[in-house]
């Protein structure tokens, strides 16, 4: 039997991506994107008026660049816009399976 192929995530990372709320928001938010649509950050995941300037901060200086660090997605800085990256297809199996399971999961989770 031929071992899976290994991947350039470790499963640790990809833990640890979804370890903030707003990681996961944009990562399932890409999940439902084509691969060429662009998602418009932070409109795609603020909830909230007062979650808006808070989400600014973080995700310009630790969640996106985490993300683009480890390949998951493209940023584009000067357009304020993210597409999936040459590894985000690491991820996309543990995705799809909170995908399908999301009306089971806590409400907090995503």
């Amino acid at each position: 039997m031929t071992p899976p192929a290994t991947t350039r995530l470790e499963f640790d990372e990809a833990l640890e991506l979804f370890q903030n709320p707003y990681r996961r928001r944009l990562l399932m938010t890409l999940l439902d994107h084509n691969p060429e649509d662009e998602a418009d950050i932070p409109g795609d995941l603020a909830t909230t008026d007062d979650e808006f300037d808070q989400l600014i901060i973080e995700m310009t200086h630790t969640h996106l660049p985490k993300l683009e660090d480890m390949g998951v997605i493209d940023w584009n800085r000067d357009e304020n816009v993210v597409t999936k990256g040459p590894d985000f297809d690491d991820l996309r199996p543990l995705l799809e399976l909170i995908h399908n399971h999301q009306d089971e999961l806590p409400d907090d989770w995503l």
